[in-house]
């Protein structure tokens, strides 16, 4: 059977990875404006840092990013000539409410993001837009605190309503927070919290979560008044856990690992807290602040699909258990010793891509989106100016044929495959440009030095015949 017919093929970015321009026509500073490349990076983004501002001596990859901001027809042509379906981008908040509690938004703000997702158009592209990709305006992080407060779900609601009806007809899809489970590994980067050294740091965390999850389906419910053809997803980072080893104790320590992951999803998909959720709040002491009607929204909006990145697997064992640990990694896994690493250290499953969709349908019934997917790698210019980034096409072309069986073998309804990133840009993680992603190869470095021209590479015709073929050409 292979793909369905419409299947949306595409790529995804991000406005704070890839479009730059960050003080241009308004726009207000972010959390991720402030994020410098380099070790202080994830220290600032897991909120043990407080840094609210540029600092001296430090690179900020975001200000300029791959200047996307003045290039977005360009790279537009370029997916266009790829002939992808969709493009997954982000709405950069500051854009539209440069504070964020602004009563009415910046035109010029709206005015660029009208202009660009009329230009996808032209190219047959449909825009997917995340509407929340890790960013937050620095003055509501200033003022109340980032997502800690509750009044942020009403400038929140006051963002969507303005982008529904702004770009009625022009955006169908919508997802309401990227990675919205990464408050928990980098809750600065996911909700805008830097902690105090007296702070219940737990109580805020499980705060901002909560007030996130009801700001997502009030979204979801403006969202269909606005327009009943709107379809608004919500999107986790996946990957299912493996216990280490089939010890007891592994097995539940995957089981719990797997809880903590699902609970945003089930929030999000089913409508109300799961059990556990519960008992580990009253367990902790912890009040989220949760209201008759906040019960309401959440169970009476609920996601119209289910997307979620997809990078690797997950591993996890109890805790006397002798498997190594990984340093530094977000999750807090184990190494699976079965599966080989990339780079940058990340398991590679194609396996795993297959396991976890089962996974989520089982879980959730609900039409499933992998918006990211991909390898990052250094990629290399050979003399004739060519990238053949064979390792790419191989992590990609595996990775499909386990979508495919999933739709076939296993019955899984699936949507569509934006791939992590269709053109080079700025890793969340690190900062780095040397982690590339792209089928389209962007002249500029860690230290943001090079001229910003874009070449294809082997990689992007590949891509190219497998959306003609609507995935049956692989080879």
């Amino acid at each position: 059977m292979g793909f369905p017919e419409g299947f949306l093929w595409g790529g995804a970015t991000a406005a704070n990875q890839c479009e730059g321009g960050y003080d241009e026509a308004g726009r207000g500073l972010a959390n991720v404006d402030v994020m410098p490349h380099g070790p202080e990076r994830l220290r600032v983004a897991a909120g043990l840092r407080k840094m609210l501002s540029f600092e001296s001596g430090f690179h900020y990859p975001a200000k300029v990013a791959i200047d996307m901001y003045h290039r977005y027809r360009h790279d537009i042509a370029l997916f266009g000539e790829m002939g992808f379906k969709t493009y997954r981008l982000s709405i950069a908040w500051t854009r539209i409410f440069p504070n964020g509690d602004e009563e009415e938004p910046n035109e010029e703000g709206l005015a660029f993001y009208e202009k660009l997702f009329v230009e996808c158009h032209r190219h047959g592209i449909e825009p997917l837009v995340t509407i929340t990709h890790f960013d937050c305006p620095i003055h509501l992080i200033r003022k109340y605190g980032g997502w800690r407060s509750r009044q942020l779900i009403d400038f929140y609601k006051r963002l969507v309503s303005v982008l529904f009806e702004r770009y009625r007809g022009l955006v169908r899809y919508w997802l309401t927070f990227n990675e919205i489970n990464m408050i928990l590994q980098l809750p600065f980067m996911g909700a805008g919290l830097v902690f105090d050294e007296s702070e219940n740091k737990l109580e805020a965390e499980a705060r901002s979560i909560h007030n996130e999850l009801v700001a997502s389906a009030w979204a979801t419910r403006i969202a269909h008044e606005v327009d009943s053809k709107n379809l608004v997803g919500c999107m986790i980072a996946a990957g299912s856990y493996y216990p280490y080893s089939c010890h007891p104790e592994d097995v539940r320590a995957a089981q719990v690992e797997s809880q903590a992951n699902y609970f945003f999803t089930d929030v999000q998909a089913r409508g109300s807290y799961p059990a556990f959720a519960v008992k580990r709040l009253e367990r902790d002491g912890i009040d989220v602040g949760m209201t008759d009607e906040d019960h309401q929204i959440l169970a009476e909006n609920t996601a119209d699909f289910v997307s979620f990145s997809y990078y690797a697997s997950r591993c996890a064992a109890g805790p006397d258990s002798d498997a190594m640990r990984i340093p530094g990694d977000f999750f807090g896994e184990v190494r699976n010793p079965y599966l080989k690493r990339s780079e940058w250290g990340w398991a590679i499953d194609p396996l795993g891509l297959r396991i976890t969709l089962n996974d989520l349908y089982d879980r959730y019934q609900k039409p499933l989106f992998i918006v990211e997917n991909g390898l990052g790698a250094k990629d290399r210019i050979e003399a004739d100016g060519s990238i053949l980034d064979d390792y790419r096409i191989d992590y990609l072309r595996q990775h499909i044929q386990a979508m495919r069986d999933a739709i076939d073998q296993d019955g899984v309804d699936l949507m569509g495959y934006t791939t992590w990133a269709p053109i080079d840009l700025i890793s969340a993680s690190t900062g780095e440009m040397s982690k590339r992603y792209g089928f389209i190869y962007v002249d500029r470095d860690d230290d943001g030095e090079g001229t910003l021209a874009r070449s294809r590479k082997k990689s992007f015709e590949w891509y190219k015949r497998v959306i003609a073929t609507n995935g049956e050409d692989l080879s």
